[in-house]
């Protein structure tokens, strides 16, 4: 028994020590990630930069933190500021998760029909599945603020939460991560224009955003 002890607990441990910089490598290679967690704060997430700041966060806990993480959120024209469009913020791409899977080549083709963007694709810091349609719980609905085509709404109704600061008032246009919804249509199917955030406290709190099957969460991606 000693013997087979001192064969078996050295293989062991020569496992973990080859195995651990295999898994570092290919989380230092991530460029894009669902966050596994929001600040907290429903769709107030201190603006763009709180968002960045919560990427750049995450990534640095994943391994990735040497890259510049932008979060893919658009930003409406508001108090004389332009609105800022989610596509312009994320780099050129290409972008691949925590285990080496390419979810697109460029901006044309995350945004096109063709994308490698599903649940099993668009995976945390982690390298997990997020919770979708059907899990307990659904944790599939993703903040953008954004149109299909990565750009932002025009002025007038409230699609981002007053640009990701607040939690009591406007609405937050979301994406399905799983690309699953109630319907078999295109919205429902949408990674990042499904439909916009309601709840009994109008939308952006955190309570509003599970109530319809979110969490706060985010895309993040590697902008250089």
């Amino acid at each position: 028994m000693s013997i087979l002890a001192r064969v078996i607990v050295p293989a062991g441990v020569a496992f973990a020590v080859f195995a651990s910089p295999s898994v570092w490598a290919q989380s230092a290679d991530m460029t894009f990630f669902v966050t596994s967690s929001g600040p907290g704060k429903g769709a107030d997430l201190g603006g763009l930069e709180g968002a960045d700041a919560q990427c750049q966060k995450l990534a640095q806990a994943g391994g990735a933190g040497g890259k510049t993480w932008r979060a893919y959120l658009s930003t409406q024209a508001a108090d004389g500021k332009p609105a800022v469009n989610a596509k312009d913020r994320i780099g050129k791409g290409p972008w691949q998760n925590a285990k080496g899977a390419v979810i697109a080549k460029d901006v044309a083709d995350l945004h096109g029909a063709a994308n490698n963007l599903t649940k099993q694709t668009a995976l945390s810091e982690k390298g997990e599945v997020i919770n979708g349609a059907g899990d307990t719980p659904n944790r599939h609905d993703i903040l953008t603020g954004s149109q299909p085509d990565g750009t932002a709404f025009a002025a007038g109704d409230d699609k981002t939460c007053r640009n990701w600061t607040s939690s009591t008032q406007g609405a937050a246009v979301v994406g399905h991560a799983d690309r699953k919804g109630l319907r078999d249509d295109e919205p429902s199917k949408s990674w990042n224009s499904s439909h916009p955030s309601r709840g009994p406290d109008g939308g952006c709190s955190q309570a509003d955003l599970k109530s319809t099957g979110g969490d706060g969460l985010l895309f993040c991606f590697a902008a250089n």
